[in-house]
């Protein structure tokens, strides 16, 4: 097996059973097995267990980040350019569009969707502080670019409903797949730009509504 087939077949195979056990439920023999490749294998191509999901992490986080940021700043310099303020909406989808687009990217990517949702809730915070140090800048960027959108907007209040933006966001990512087979009401829409629409739709009122 060629060092580069092993490495991505070590990363598919942590990115599945990370999301299915966890980071500390997850062992290197569980993964290697999995990979079909050795211990070894592992310290060759990452060194430690923590850097094996560093990696699987920004394999998939990184090139998202790259997309939502490059919209973010196409709107920041739209907006100079103008010298207006950027809009609410485009804002919004700048990052929410390519985040639900995600789920049906490429093949693995619920399996990652599934374990960040797992990171943040398990007591071992490795994962947890690896994803929000890689998602932190492109957050921080959103939330300017929120600001310029609603210049009038307490920045408390700015930064609640970001959160409550995020939190409905984040519901969607991690549940949409797990809603119809639970029993529960089915969504009313299964695609990535409907479901965009109707979250901006949401949203943007929210965002807009009186201090």
């Amino acid at each position: 097996m060629e060092p580069k087939e092993t490495k991505s077949r070590l990363l598919d195979a942590a990115e599945h059973l990370f999301a299915e056990n966890g980071y500390h439920g997850t062992s290197l023999r569980m993964i290697t097995a999995a990979a079909g490749a050795n211990l070894a294998a592992v310290n060759y191509h990452f060194g430690s267990k923590e850097a094996l999901i560093e990696a699987v992490i920004e394999r998939r986080l990184l090139p998202l980040n790259r997309l939502r940021s490059e919209r973010l700043q196409a709107l920041l310099a739209d907006a100079d350019r103008r010298a207006a303020a950027p809009d609410l909406r485009q804002t919004l989808a700048a990052f929410i569009e390519p985040t639900l687009s995600f789920r049906h990217a490429g093949p693995g990517n619920r399996d990652f969707i599934a374990l960040i949702a797992r990171a943040m809730a398990d007591p071992n915070d490795t994962a947890r502080n690896i994803f929000i140090s890689r998602v932190m800048p492109v957050f921080t960027l959103w939330h300017q670019c929120l600001a310029q959108a609603l210049p009038r907007l307490d920045a408390k209040i700015l930064s609640w409903r970001l959160h409550f933006a995020i939190g409905a966001l984040s519901h969607i990512m991690h549940n949409l797949d797990k809603l119809p087979a639970a029993g529960a009401m089915p969504p009313a829409a299964d695609s990535a730009p409907e479901i965009t629409e109707l979250l901006l739709s949401f949203l943007c009122p929210g965002m807009e509504a009186p201090q």
